[in-house]
């Protein structure tokens, strides 16, 4: 069974939300409003994924949006095309969440042999096929944006799959973009995926205990 979100829940997203607006605003704490939307919808999309939230998917594309256009003034090409392939993957998560004919989504189940040997051919192999691509168009820190971006993509369709493996895939491209995004002035954007790590680690607990294979 998901874990339904409170009105209360509800309620302290908004009110976090409009903190960062407040701030933005006022300039006590200067931040481009694009980063802005993107933390705060991208924050909302992570906590509704752990409970298993169909609207996971809007804020993700909202996210999408907006942290394409931040990571192309930052020279992230990777990411900046990652976030286009999340959209798409988004619908299909949307769609499959929605396909299974009740307010439920699909429960939550281990990824099989065939979707781990998928991704340990593909990750690796999407890794070095971008990094190449990356020090072509001068991009900034070709290896880790490749990698994060390969491990990012796996972990988004395992997600639209509500695979429970999808979560330690988050944790590990969550660790090294907090540096990564540190070392590229975007402040906001590393303390956001330091939540991330959180939210992941709660996600994961929460869909053990709704594992049902």
């Amino acid at each position: 069974m998901t874990a339904p979100v409170s009105p209360i829940e509800w309620q302290v997203m908004a009110a976090a939300s409009a903190v960062l607006v407040v701030l933005t605003a006022t300039g006590l704490w200067p931040m481009s409003w694009v980063e802005v939307a993107g933390f705060a919808t991208a924050a909302t999309c992570v906590w509704l994924m752990a409970r298993g939230h169909r609207w996971t998917w809007p804020f993700g594309i909202v996210s999408n949006l907006a942290y394409g256009a931040l990571f192309f003034e930052a020279r992230l090409y990777a990411d900046m095309a990652l976030q286009g392939l999340f959209i798409a993957l988004s619908v299909y998560g949307w769609r499959v969440w929605a396909g299974s004919g009740t307010a439920q989504p699909p429960p939550v189940r281990r990824a099989s042999r065939g979707e781990w040997l998928a991704l340990l051919i593909l990750v690796p192999a999407a890794t070095v096929v971008i990094r190449e691509i990356l020090l072509r168009v001068n991009g900034a820190a070709p290896l880790l944006d490749a990698l994060t971006t390969s491990l990012s993509l796996a972990a988004q369709y395992l997600a639209s799959r509500r695979r429970l493996e999808n979560w330690l895939l988050w944790i590990a491209a969550d660790l090294i973009y907090i540096p990564l995004y540190f070392s590229r002035s975007l402040p906001l954007t590393a303390f956001l995926y330091v939540g991330f790590l959180v939210m992941c680690v709660i996600g994961w607990r929460q869909w053990r205990q709704e594992q049902v294979s």
